[in-house]
């Protein structure tokens, strides 16, 4: 029966698979620290047996017998440290899907920032659990054992500890050379990963409208993977080195030991009793000061793990959605209303509306009409949404968003490009199909301008497409939204930064979409594009005021008492 504190979360579920490698960790602790008691037996030994007898040759195997102990501590102690890395990577590669699909949920619905911190969150735990913390907390119930085993022998002063801390500070100082490189490394694979996942999410909206998350989220796996393997990798050199620096402290200490035993003999030193003491002593106290040292990063583990706990509680592994046949783009909006926190009023305001597959309907309204959040809404990514969204009869949160992703085209009035080439972003970072990826951006009339670029549809974009003047960044952002001739495009102020050329080429487009029987939901504010729509939806104040055919709600609105709410368009 499991403990009820690993019932709590996914997370501490996942702690709690690791059980029988935890257990082997404290069996191997419990080797190492028996074994630790080797140099007293060692001390007995020698006082006991050597010194009575004289023997050099029992000397000589009672010291061999002891380097042998010794090796098996070191290898014992390896391997706790190397089992302990292992259960760190093997638990990041159980979350690291978790935590990502946790971060995106966080971020689309407003509630972190912050996306990076999960993710360091995850780090933090995985180098704790791989660290001398946990070693401290495996070491720990044997300080009573040691210090029983001291009130049966005599405290001592150990003279010698000087010459050991010498030894330990080239020790220390051989590990740092040759392991700085490895973690600084490491930690820059590391910051790679979280910089390609912060960048790629600052405009979540079309990224998780086109089911683009999953095409990201492989690349993500490549970079992690590959920080994953650096960070392996020093932890690994780290402990092997720990693990030579205590077999050669514990070696020195006892064949200065054998070799005062050896002067004894000879006349020349005597009462070594108390080295035994000393070492046994140190060895009680070290488990205490490695708590000390690593207090610090266990109180940040424990912060960690609290608020990756919450994370992956409110927003937990989804479900895939329902699987539905490819969508002929009918929408339909039943009671929609949208909210906001900061706003003390809706959004939008209980609007019910139908978008007939194969149509143009346009959006006009004046600004903070709610414009904006109808094509947010409508493609599924406002979050504080009340109504129903339908897309052919479904409700557009019961389909599997990397299914209904191919099928959404979606350009916001942020249009958001990323770092990739010119190719990579028609194509939705998906498997590139050269075909469609030209057939897009001739419908939008870049492809002659691609072809000037030196590397042509290969020409890297720079991060969020930097490179690229606004007009170039939209035209390239609705030949992505019209990759694969999806049934249902949402364009937000698609003709806001473009020319009359750019203009021609959208208008064009659409109409060419129209053909071809898919739906187009074109928010606007220029009258040019009114020329193209099938429908015209006028908004104002969160509202549907006027729906319906083109020309007769452009009859309709002669009526003064409606001309503000096509003042803007």
């Amino acid at each position: 029966m499991k403990p009820y504190f690993f019932d709590r979360s996914a997370l501490s579920r996942q702690l709690w698979i690791f059980r029988k490698e935890f257990v082997w960790v404290g069996i191997f602790s419990l080797i190492a620290n028996v074994l630790m008691l080797t140099p007293t037996i060692y001390m007995l030994q020698v006082y006991g047996r050597v010194m009575k007898s004289g023997s050099e040759l029992t000397l000589l195997m009672v010291t061999f017998f002891l380097l042998f102990f010794y090796g098996i501590m070191a290898f014992a102690e390896w391997l706790r440290s190397r089992l302990l890395v292992r259960v760190g990577v093997r638990l990041d590669e159980a979350l690291n899907s978790l935590v990502f699909n946790a971060s995106f949920e966080a971020y689309l619905n407003r509630s972190s920032n912050n996306v990076v911190e999960a993710f360091s969150d995850l780090t933090n735990i995985r180098q704790f659990l791989t660290a001398n913390g946990m070693i401290a907390f495996f070491d720990t119930p044997w300080t009573p054992v040691y210090i029983a085993v001291i009130f049966i022998l005599s405290p001592f002063l150990g003279w010698l500890s000087i010459g050991f801390a010498i030894i330990q500070l080239v020790l220390t100082w051989q590990s740092h050379r040759l392991s700085t490189k490895e973690i600084e490394s490491a930690a820059e694979a590391g910051n790679d990963s979280y910089r390609f996942v912060q960048d790629k999410l600052r405009n979540i909206e079309p990224l998780h409208a086109m089911g683009m998350a999953g095409n990201f989220r492989e690349r993500w796996f490549r970079l992690h993977d590959a920080s994953l393997a650096k960070a392996d990798a020093s932890s690994e050199r780290q402990h092997r080195q720990q693990a030579f620096a205590k077999f050669v402290r514990y070696s020195l200490q006892s064949l200065t030991l054998g070799a005062g035993a050896l002067m004894v003999i000879e006349g020349k030193m005597s009462a070594g009793s108390m080295i035994a003491a000393n070492v046994l002593m140190s060895k009680a106290l070290q488990p205490l000061d490695l708590v000390m040292a690593t207090w610090k990063p266990f109180v940040q583990c424990r912060t960690a793990f609290v608020r990756l706990e919450k994370l992956l509680e409110e927003f937990p592994e989804r479900k895939p959605g329902a699987r539905h046949q490819d969508p002929l783009g009918e929408i339909r909006l039943e009671g929609l209303s949208a909210t906001a926190e900061s706003r003390p009023t809706p959004i939008l305001h209980d609007i019910n509306a139908v978008f007939p597959a194969g149509r143009i309907a346009v959006v006009v309204g004046p600004s903070g009409s709610g414009k904006s959040t109808l094509a947010r809404c409508i493609v599924g990514v406002w979050p504080q949404r009340q109504g129903r969204v339908l897309i052919d009869g479904e409700p557009v949160e019961s389909w599997d968003r990397i299914e209904l992703g191919p099928h959404i085209g979606y350009l916001p009035q942020d249009i958001e490009l990323f770092d990739g080439s010119i190719a990579e972003n028609i194509a939705r970072f998906a498997e590139i199909d050269s075909l469609k990826v030209i057939e897009a951006a001739k419908r939008t009339g870049i492809h002659d301008m691609i072809l000037r670029f030196p590397r042509g549809y290969d020409t890297q974009i720079g991060e969020a497409g930097g490179m690229l003047s606004g007009g170039q960044r939209q035209r390239l952002g609705l030949a992505r939204a019209m990759y694969g001739n999806p049934a249902v495009i949402v364009l937000d102020e698609p003709n806001a930064n473009l020319d009359d050329a750019g203009e021609r080429s959208l208008l064009e487009a659409v109409v060419d979409l129209r053909k071809a029987g898919k739906t187009v939901i074109l928010i606007t504010h220029r009258p040019s594009i009114l020329g193209a729509a099938d429908l015209l939806v006028v908004m104002q104040d969160g509202k549907i005021i006027r729906c319906g055919p083109r020309d007769e709600v452009l009859a309709a609105l002669r009526p003064a008492s409606v001309q503000p709410a096509l003042a803007e368009a």
